[in-house]
């Protein structure tokens, strides 16, 4: 009988298999039909050899590509240990799969012939009449290509982890450290209090430490919160129950909401029948270029500002400026408030006129 580990990595590599290589085949498959539709003609020779183009390159990228580089990372664990800061098998999803269909999802707006009497761009069908393009494009093949794309970077951090048991969230983590911590000062300022004792100090007198988070005249004050809740026992203490594997599932969709947003705003037809599509779909992709970057990498925050919400900030501004509210404002303020942030937290509070330690109470 097969050992679980062996079952774990069959599932894996099969999904990530058919992520892959699902996308590509379903917009070219679009494609083919717009193509085949814009053409006039009864016969689907357009059609199939589209569909046929689309099939040999997924099969050449699998062969060539992918494929060689599963059995080279699954064979050689030392040169898969090397490899820091970046993953290997997001940077071929990416680059082999995104990229083509991004670009074949702006080819789909782009092979409808163009009514210069009416200056209206229309399609041709069949019958040689024409139709107005409608009014949204079809969200689901972009849609499965986000998908595929964030069910590659879950399996990938996954695989880490075992899928039986009870894994020990962060929560859990941060409570021994914070615990260590409280320890580890205690012990220094006992030290640093005997050092300073006096012989003119009294005999009997003695000098307490000052725990973390008390507050005297002229030390700086510590940062105070509400205290978390803890639950022992009974239902609440079911429902705190806290488990990294499944936060990988939710932040993994959190974290690329906001190119999702941007993504599903290309199929509005005021963008996607004027040269807005462009932007929009070549900074989405430039956004989904950290999913190449480890999930712990130092640089994963600062990319974010440079590949996503500062360029998002001068696309949704002028879209709303241009076309209106079709995309929310609510996610030009959160661009807005997540670059302002971090340029001030991160660069100018070191200078002296922001460099003050204060609280508020």
């Amino acid at each position: 009988m097969a050992s679980g580990r062996l079952v774990k990595l069959l599932v894996f590599e099969l999904l990530e298999l058919a992520a892959f290589c699902v996308p590509t085949l379903v917009i070219m498959e679009q494609f083919a039909d717009a193509y085949q539709s814009s053409g006039g003609t009864p016969d689907k020779t357009r059609y199939w050899l589209v569909v046929s183009c689309s099939i040999a390159y997924v099969s050449s990228v699998t062969l060539l590509i992918w494929v060689p580089v599963k059995v080279l990372l699954y064979r050689k664990r030392h040169l898969y240990q090397k490899i820091k800061g970046w993953r290997p098998v997001m940077m071929m999803c990416v680059i082999l799969t995104t990229l083509p269909s991004f670009s074949f999802s702006i080819a789909v707006t782009k092979v409808w012939n163009f009514d210069f009497l009416s200056c209206k761009i229309v399609q041709k069908n069949i019958n040689g009449s024409t139709d107005i393009l409608p009014n949204t494009l079809p969200d689901l093949p972009v849609s499965l290509v986000l998908t595929c794309l964030i069910v590659v970077d879950i399996i990938e951090k996954l695989r880490t982890y075992p899928l039986r048991g009870r894994q020990k969230s962060n929560e859990d983590r941060h409570i021994h450290m914070t615990s260590l911590w409280q320890i580890k000062t205690v012990t220094l300022e006992l030290r640093q209090n005997e050092e300073n004792l006096t012989p003119s100090q009294p005999a009997g007198s003695t000098r307490l430490p000052r725990l973390p988070g008390a507050t005297t005249g002229g030390s700086t004050p510590e940062l105070e919160g509400p205290q978390e809740p803890t639950f022992e026992q009974g239902v609440l203490r079911t429902m705190s129950q806290r488990d990294v594997r499944s936060e990988i599932f939710l932040w993994s969709f959190l974290l690329w909401s906001d190119t999702i947003e941007m993504v599903r705003v290309a199929g509005h037809h005021d963008v996607y029948k004027s040269g807005w599509v462009y932007p929009v779909y070549i900074f989405s992709f430039i956004s989904l270029l950290r999913m190449i970057l480890t999930p712990q990498n130092p640089l994963l925050n600062s990319l974010g500002i440079v590949l996503q919400d500062l360029p998002f900030i001068f696309v949704r501004l002028s879209l709303i400026i241009v076309l209106g509210t079709i995309t929310p404002v609510l996610g030009l303020c959160k661009n807005v408030l997540v670059t302002l942030s971090y340029v001030y937290f991160n660069h100018l509070t070191k200078f002296r006129i922001f460099s003050t330690f204060e609280t508020s109470f």
